[in-house]
């Protein structure tokens, strides 16, 4: 096991009616606030969020529960989270935890803009 604490990265993209937030690493225990912070100060000035988990490798429970906070912020401030790019291990843990039903997925190459 490596002593390296896992990490997560975030950058975003603006676009006309949505921010795309790429994600890279792991939403995992530890990091959580990485990715909740930011998105919640997004939500102030833009209604549509878009997480890209392209580059995401693996999340934990702690990562779903980081989905669910930023889920009910969204209803707080009146946006919209949606996903894109979901691996296969990061949907079929959504689609246990009975979450997929929440987040509207945006298709890779559907036009989503």
């Amino acid at each position: 096991m490596s002593d390296k604490p896992a990490t997560l990265t975030v950058t975003t993209e603006v676009h006309n009616n949505a921010v795309i937030v790429h994600c890279h690493g792991k939403l995992v225990y530890g990091v959580g606030d990485l990715l909740y912070k930011p998105v919640t100060e997004l939500m102030d000035h833009h209604k549509r969020i878009i997480l890209d988990f392209e580059h995401l490798s693996h999340m934990d429970s702690m990562g779903l529960g980081v989905l669910v906070r930023l889920y009910v912020a969204s209803k707080g401030k009146h946006a919209t989270i949606e996903l894109r790019n979901l691996g296969k291990k990061i949907n079929e843990l959504l689609i246990m935890a009975n979450l997929m039903p929440v987040f509207t997925s945006v298709g890779e190459h559907r036009n989503w803009m």
